[in-house]
C-alpha cells in the first residue's frame, strides 16, 4: 500500500503555503485520498481472522497485521506527509480533522499489533513446543512456562482489547492441547496395543489436559494475591469445556484399561493350572476381550461433547458388565463420593469407609482360614486372589487420599491463614452505607483441615507440622470467629434499625467505625497476634456507636409521640345534649366546636414547638453543636419537616372525614327551628346561614395549620414573621401547602355538598306545611266584610267554624320533631303559629256571627214591640 505524494511544490514556509488556495486545494485532494486509502486498509486488516486453528495461526495473524500497519505507519512519518498535515492545519482545512482521526486509529491499531507481536514473540518457543513437541512430556513441561509467560503479558499489556485477545489466544492453546490428545489417542488401536503402554499414554494425555486447567488457576490465584486490579475473569466455558470433557473421557478409558488388566490378572496361567479347565479360562478371556469391542467399533467421536450422551451409555454398559464382588463393587462405585459417618470430614471419612469395607472382606478370608485346606481349593484361591487385589486397591486408595490431602494441605493452608479476618460485600447495585456488610473470612476449608488433621492422627497417619499447629489452635480460632461474628451481628442489627435520614447524619460516625474495621479486612490475617485486641477495639467502637444510635432513637421516639398526639387530636368536639330532646342550637353548636378547637390547638402547638429542642439535642450528640442549623443535619431537619407535613395533612384529612361521617350519621348534633315568616315557612337560622357556618367551621379546621410555623431552610428554627409592606406581615406556615392538598379540598367540598343536600331535604319536608297557607295568605278583614255582606245562614258559620277548629286540631297531631342525619328540626314553633292562625279565624268568625245574631235579635225585639 503506497501513499501518493502531492505534485505541488512544498518548499517554503508553512504559513506562506497555507495562504495559497491552489496549494491547499491540491493538498486537500491528497488528504482525502490518504484518508480513504488508510481507512480501507484498516478495515480490511480488522476484518481478518487467523487462518486455521491453534496458537501459531494467531501468531501469524498478528505478524501479518503488524507488517501491514508498520509499512503504512512509516509512510505517514515521511517529511512530505508531515509537511502536508502542517500546511492543512495552518490553513484550518475542514479535511484535516477526518484525516487526523484516521491517522489516530492507525497509530492505535499499529501500537496494539506491535505490542501483541512483541508479546507473542516471548511465547513463540513455548507454542512451537506445544504444537510440534515429540511427546506429552514436552507438552507437560511447556504448559507451566507458557502460562507464566501469559501472566507476564497480562500484567504489562495495556491496550483496551487485551481481555478478548487473551481469551482468543488461550482458546487456541486449549484447541492445540485437545488436538494433541485427539491425534495420540486412537480408540480403534488403543486396545490392541500393549496395556501398560496404552495406560501410560492415556495417563499422560489426561495429565496434559489437567495440567492446562491447573496451571491456569494457579496463575490466576497468583494474580489475585498480587493485589493488582486486573484479574483473570474469562469465559471458562470457552477455555475448559472441551478439555474437561476430554479429561473425563481419558479417565473412562484409563478405567477400562485398568479393569481389563485386573481381569487378565485374575484369569491368568495360574487360574488355568489350578482349575484344570484352560478352555473355560480362555472363554472368560474372550469375554474380557469382548468388553472393549463397543469402544473399537464406535460410530461417533467420543471426544466430541455432542456425543457425551452416547459415550455415557457405552461406559454404563461396560461398568455393568465388569461388576465383581459386592465389596469391590461398593468400593469402586463410592470412590469419588464415599458415604461418610456423621461428623466425619471428607478425606478421613473416605479412609474410614475404605477400611470398614476392607474389614468386611478380611472377615471372609479369616473364615476361610478357620477351615483347613479351604483356601487351597479352586474357589478359595479365586476368593483369595480377589481379596488381595481389592485389598491392594484399597490400600492404594488410602495412600492416594492421604497423599493428596497432605500435599494439598501443605500447599493451601499457608494461603488460607493469610486470609484477612473480614471480607466486605455489597448486596445492592448502588452502594450505600446500609448495603455494605462485613462477614467473617474464616474459610470452611480451614475448619475442614482442622477436623481432618484430628481424624488423620487417629487413623495413624503423620500430619504436616503446620496442620498440627493449626489444629491445636482450634479453640482459639473458634473463640475469635465467634467473637467476630457476634460483633458483626451486633453491628448489622444496629445498622438495620437506622432509616435513611439517620444513616445520613451518622455518616461521619459510621466512617469512623469503618476505620476501626479496616485493619480487619486489609491487614490482619489468621496468623496475626492482634486479633483479640482487634475484636475488643471493634466491640468498644460499636458500643459507643450503639449508645449514640439509642440516644437518637429515644429522641425520635419522643418526636413521634408528639406527632402521634398531634395527628390524633379531635378538631370537631361536639357539645352534649342539654336534656331530653333539646339540643344546642346551630350557632351554639359551631361556637362550641370553635372554642374547644382553640384550646386543643394551643396544646398541640406546644407539642410542635417542643420538637426543635429534641432535634437540637440530636445535633448536640451527632455534630457537637446546638445551633439548630448544623449543615450535617440539613437532611435530618428536612426529614422531620416532611414527617410533620404528613402528620398535619393526616390530622386535617382524618378530622374532615370524621366530621363528614358525623354529618351523614343519623345522630342529631344540633337543632334548628321551622318558623312561619309570612308568606314562607323557613328554617331558623336559615339554610344559607347554616351553610355559611359549616363552611366556616371547615375553613377554621384547615386554618389550624396556620399555627404551625415552618422552619427556615436547612434548620429546625421557626421562620420569623416577614414584613412585606408597612402593615402587612406574613408568617410562613404549613397552611399554604396543606390548604392546596387535593384530598383536603375534595373532603371539604364533599362535606359542604352533603350539608347542602341535607338542608334542601329539610326544606322540601317543610313544603307539606304549605297546605295551610290560606290561614295566613288571606286577609281576615276583607273576608269577614264579604261574608257579612252575604248575610250567611247559621249553617254556613257552623261549617266555617268546624273547618278551622279541625285545622287547629290536626296541627296538634303532627310530629313536632324531625331528625335527619346530624340536624334535629324543631317543628313546635311552626305548629303553634299555624294553630294560632286557625284560632284567629275562629275568633273572627265568632265575632261576625255574634254581631249578625245581635242584629237579628234586636230586629225581632222591635217587631214584637210593634206587634
Amino acid at each position: 500500500i503506497k501513499l501518493v505524494m502531492p505534485t505541488v511544490n512544498l518548499d517554503g514556509e508553512v504559513t506562506v503555503l497555507a495562504a495559497v488556495p491552489e496549494v491547499i486545494e491540491a493538498l486537500e485532494g491528497c488528504a482525502m485520498t490518504w484518508q480513504k486509502l488508510i481507512s480501507t486498509a484498516l478495515e480490511k486488516q480488522l476484518k481478518k481472522v487467523p487462518q486455521g486453528n491453534g496458537p501459531l495461526a494467531e501468531v501469524d495473524h498478528w505478524h501479518e497485521r503488524n507488517d501491514t500497519l508498520s509499512a503504512l505507519t512509516e509512510q505517514t512519518k515521511l517529511p512530505e506527509v508531515q509537511k502536508v498535515l502542517e500546511v492543512l492545519q495552518e490553513a484550518e482545512s475542514e479535511h484535516i480533522g477526518d484525516l487526523q482521526v484516521v491517522l489516530s486509529d492507525l497509530r492505535k491499531h499499529h501500537v496494539e499489533a506491535l505490542d501483541n507481536v512483541k508479546f507473542l514473540s516471548t511465547l513463540e518457543r513455548h507454542l512451537k513446543n506445544l504444537t510440534y513437541g515429540t511427546g506429552f512430556n514436552v507438552v507437560l513441561d511447556t504448559i507451566p512456562s507458557l502460562m507464566n509467560a501469559l501472566r507476564m503479558i497480562w500484567i504489562i499489556s495495556w491496550h483496551d482489547s487485551k481481555d478478548e485477545w487473551m481469551v482468543a489466544l488461550m482458546e487456541q492453546i486449549a484447541w492445540e492441547i485437545s488436538a494433541r490428545v485427539y491425534k495420540v489417542v486412537d480408540l480403534h488401536m488403543l486396545f490392541k496395543e500393549d496395556r501398560a503402554a496404552a495406560k501410560k499414554k492415556i495417563a499422560e494425555a489426561k495429565s496434559t489436559l489437567e495440567q492446562w486447567k491447573k496451571c491456569y488457576f494457579t496463575v490466576r490465584a497468583q494474580i489475585e494475591e498480587s493485589g493488582g486490579e486486573q484479574h483473570w475473569e474469562f469465559d471458562q466455558k470457552r477455555l475448559f469445556e472441551k478439555t474437561d470433557f476430554m479429561t473425563s473421557v481419558c479417565q473412562d478409558l484409563y478405567d477400562i484399561l485398568q479393569v481389563i488388566e485386573e481381569f487378565y490378572n485374575i484369569f491368568g496361567p495360574e487360574l488355568k493350572a489350578v482349575t484344570g479347565d484352560p478352555k473355560r479360562v480362555d472363554d472368560l478371556l474372550r469375554r474380557v476381550n469382548g468388553l472393549t469391542s463397543p469402544m473399537e467399533e464406535l460410530t461417533f467421536d467420543p471426544f466430541s461433547i455432542k456425543s457425551a450422551h452416547d459415550w455415557k451409555l457405552i461406559m454404563e454398559e461396560f461398568r455393568e458388565v465388569v461388576s465383581v464382588e459386592n465389596a469391590k463393587e461398593i468400593f469402586v462405585q463410592n470412590l469419588k463420593d464415599p458415604p461418610l459417618y456423621k461428623n466425619h470430614p471428607p478425606v478421613a471419612g473416605a479412609i474410614y469407609w475404605s477400611r470398614s469395607l476392607f474389614y468386611r472382606i478380611k472377615h471372609t478370608i479369616i473364615r476361610f482360614q478357620e477351615v483347613e485346606d479351604l483356601l487351597a481349593s479352586e474357589r478359595g484361591k479365586e476368593v483369595k486372589q480377589i481379596y488381595l487385589q481389592v485389598a491392594k486397591r484399597m490400600k492404594e486408595y488410602e495412600d492416594q487420599k492421604y497423599n493428596q490431602w497432605r500435599d494439598g494441605t501443605e500447599q493451601i493452608l499457608p494461603v488460607l491463614l493469610k486470609n484477612t479476618l473480614l471480607t466486605v460485600i455489597t448486596k445492592e447495585r448502588v452502594t450505600t452505607k446500609k448495603s455494605v456488610r462485613f462477614i467473617v473470612n474464616f474459610s470452611p476449608a480451614l475448619h475442614e483441615i482442622i477436623i481432618e488433621t484430628k481424624y488423620m492422627e487417629q487413623l495413624g497417619f503423620p500430619v504436616p507440622k503446620i496442620a498440627r499447629y493449626v489444629a491445636l489452635q482450634e479453640d482459639k480460632y473458634l473463640r475469635y470467629t465467634s467473637g467476630l461474628k457476634n460483633m458483626l451481628d451486633r453491628y448489622h442489627k444496629l445498622m438495620g434499625t437506622l432509616n435513611d435520614a439517620e444513616t445520613k447524619i451518622l455518616d461521619d460516625h459510621i466512617q469512623e467505625l469503618w476505620r476501626v474495621f479496616k485493619s480487619g479486612h486489609r491487614r490482619l490475617n489468621w496468623n496475626s497476634l492482634g486479633i483479640g485486641d482487634f475484636i475488643i477495639r471493634c466491640t468498644q467502637a460499636i458500643r459507643k456507636f450503639e449508645s449514640l444510635v439509642h440516644q437518637i432513637h429515644n429522641n425520635s421516639e419522643d418526636i413521634n409521640n408528639k406527632l402521634l398526639f398531634i395527628e390524633s387530636t379531635n378538631l370537631f368536639k361536639f357539645p352534649l345534649s342539654k336534656n331530653g330532646d333539646e339540643l344546642p342550637k346551630a350557632k351554639e353548636f359551631f361556637e362550641y366546636i370553635k372554642c374547644e378547637r382553640a384550646k386543643d390547638v394551643a396544646h398541640v402547638v406546644r407539642k410542635y414547638s417542643a420538637i426543635p429542642r429534641l432535634l437540637i439535642e440530636v445535633e448536640r450528640r451527632v455534630a457537637n453543636t446546638n445551633s439548630g442549623k448544623s449543615p450535617n443535619l440539613t437532611s435530618y431537619y428536612a426529614y422531620w419537616e416532611k414527617r410533620i407535613y404528613q402528620v398535619l395533612t393526616q390530622l386535617i384529612v382524618k378530622n374532615l372525614q370524621a366530621f363528614n361521617a358525623a354529618v351523614l350519621t343519623n345522630v342529631p348534633l344540633f337543632q334548628t327551628e321551622a318558623i312561619l315568616s309570612v308568606p314562607e315557612i323557613i328554617l331558623q337560622p336559615n339554610a344559607s346561614e347554616i351553610d355559611k357556618m359549616t363552611v366556616q367551621c371547615i375553613q377554621d379546621c384547615v386554618e389550624v395549620t396556620k399555627h404551625f410555623v415552618r422552619w427556615m431552610h436547612g434548620t429546625c428554627i421557626e421562620c420569623p414573621p416577614q414584613h412585606v409592606e408597612e402593615d402587612e406581615v406574613i408568617t410562613f406556615s404549613f397552611y399554604s401547602d396543606i390548604s392546596q392538598n387535593p384530598l383536603i379540598i375534595e373532603q371539604a367540598v364533599l362535606i359542604t355538598q352533603n350539608v347542602h343536600k341535607l338542608l334542601a331535604s329539610l326544606s322540601k319536608y317543610l313544603n307539606q306545611w304549605k297546605s295551610y297557607h290560606l290561614l295566613w295568605k288571606l286577609d281576615k278583614g276583607v273576608v269577614m266584610e264579604r261574608l257579612a255582606a252575604e248575610k250567611p245562614a247559621c249553617i254556613t258559620f257552623d261549617e266555617e267554624l268546624q273547618f278551622y277548629m279541625k285545622v287547629a286540631q290536626e296541627v296538634t297531631q303532627q310530629p313536632l320533631i324531625k331528625d335527619e342525619q346530624f340536624i334535629r328540626l324543631q317543628l313546635a314553633p311552626l305548629a303553634f303559629t299555624v294553630q294560632e292562625n286557625a284560632r284567629g279565624w275562629v275568633i273572627s268568625l265568632g265575632k261576625l256571627l255574634n254581631e249578625s245574631a245581635r242584629e237579628e235579635l234586636f230586629s225581632l225585639q222591635e217587631e214584637i214591640q210593634v206587634g
